[in-house]
């Protein structure tokens, strides 16, 4: 109501004529535009420009912002890695070495080829398969393999020039933290450009 009657008592929107049929509209509390296009169609164009517009805009350009989903591709170099020194280890005859640096090399192949880490607009999540599959509760700290950005503490990718580890800290799951580590099973580049662009930069910042 407020703004009808600032709408209505404004000299620069509502002029009337000076002629007698508009001074008699006048006194009626009418003037002709009004009578013509009708005040209350005026104020309603005028509440709605400065109302419901403005939230449909801003709305528009919050989804245009909306980011999208980042898959990093997988990447073998670590499960290679390792096999290969336990080729090197059997080679020597060192045979617990070797299987053990094999399995390590072979269950690291194999998580290459399934596990995916799938960054969308607000959380990290794990996921299994081509078919992204949700992964079930984690094993070592229960709850689901999700995380919001918004309770990462600190991230960091340890040899970005030949990422082995990457390592986040969450208050998601528990409110003191809870760290988590991931061998880098894809591509390093990619990773640590989606973890800066989502968590925020890491306190060692690098790769620069």
């Amino acid at each position: 109501m407020a703004m009808a009657r600032a709408l209505l008592s404004s000299p620069h929107l509502l002029l009337c004529s000076q002629s007698r049929e508009a001074l008699a509209s006048k006194r009626n509390g009418l003037c002709p535009s009004s009578r013509l296009f009708g005040t209350r169609n005026f104020v309603s164009r005028g509440t709605h420009s400065h109302g419901s517009f403005s939230p449909i805009a801003s709305m528009l350009e919050r989804k245009a912002e909306k980011r999208k989903t980042v898959i990093p591709d997988p990447d073998f170099r670590i499960p290679i890695v390792l096999l290969g020194l336990a080729g090197g280890f059997v080679y020597q005859d060192k045979l617990l070495p070797a299987a053990t640096t094999g399995l390590l090399g072979l269950l690291l192949l194999l998580q290459a080829t399934r596990v995916r880490f799938v960054f969308d607009e607000e959380a990290l999540e794990v996921r299994i398969g081509e078919q992204l599959q949700e992964s079930g509760e984690n094993v070592f700290v229960g709850g689901k393999n999700r995380w919001k950005y918004s309770t990462f503490v600190n991230w960091e990718l340890w040899w970005p020039n030949f990422p082995i580890l990457v390592y986040f800290k969450e208050t998601q799951t528990k409110p003191e933290g809870q760290i988590h580590f991931f061998p880098v099973i894809f591509n390093g580049k990619q990773l640590y450009n989606v973890m800066l662009e989502r968590a925020g930069p890491s306190k060692t910042s690098l790769p620069k």
